[in-house]
């Protein structure tokens, strides 16, 4: 309840919040990282948390199509449910949006539910993911975030900084 009262607000990067009738049952948007090729686009996914939240790691599930994260699947990366071995309690749903935003550039080298498109198809998906719009939750990609403004470089440095910090485990499909 804490980490929805504190993400109840949509930033220019990112924003959470529970299904109304499922707490345990996120959905996010997350802005491409700039300069990559997922700039201009617009992300929506799932995060589902275990009953044992926050000591265990949620599961995130990408619902828009990007050419990173394959659309349905449960993405590998060292803070979700893949790995509870690396995971820190500390972390929270904001970390996690960070740390999805941070890694998208970065290669997926046969991660379980990772995928290396080429930087064309990824820039035409970014392209194609502002007309999103999630039937479960009634979010439109149009209207998810706040526009840029000259303050996002801190969030997009946060997010490279994470990506850096957090390992980046691959497992064999």
């Amino acid at each position: 309840m804490k980490e929805a009262a504190e993400l109840k607000d949509a930033t220019d990067h990112y924003h959470a919040q529970p299904l109304e009738d499922n707490l345990f049952e996120w959905h996010f948007t997350v802005r491409g990282p700039p300069d990559s090729d997922f700039d201009g686009g617009i992300y929506h996914g799932r995060i589902v948390l275990p009953p044992e939240y926050p000591m265990k790691p949620p599961s995130i599930i990408l619902l828009t199509a990007n050419g990173r994260f394959e659309v349905g699947k449960k993405i590998c990366l060292s803070i979700s449910g893949h790995h509870p071995e690396t995971w820190q309690p500390s972390w929270s749903i904001r970390t996690a949006l960070l740390a999805i935003i941070g890694f998208m550039p970065t290669k997926g080298e046969g991660a379980i539910g990772s995928l290396d498109y080429t930087p064309e198809e990824r820039k035409a998906l970014a392209k194609k993911s502002q007309d999103y719009f999630c039937e479960a939750c009634g979010t439109s990609m149009k209207s998810a975030l706040l526009p840029l403004s000259s303050e996002s470089s801190q969030d997009d440095r946060e997010a490279r900084e994470l990506a850096r910090q957090i390992s980046f485990t691959v497992h064999e499909p």
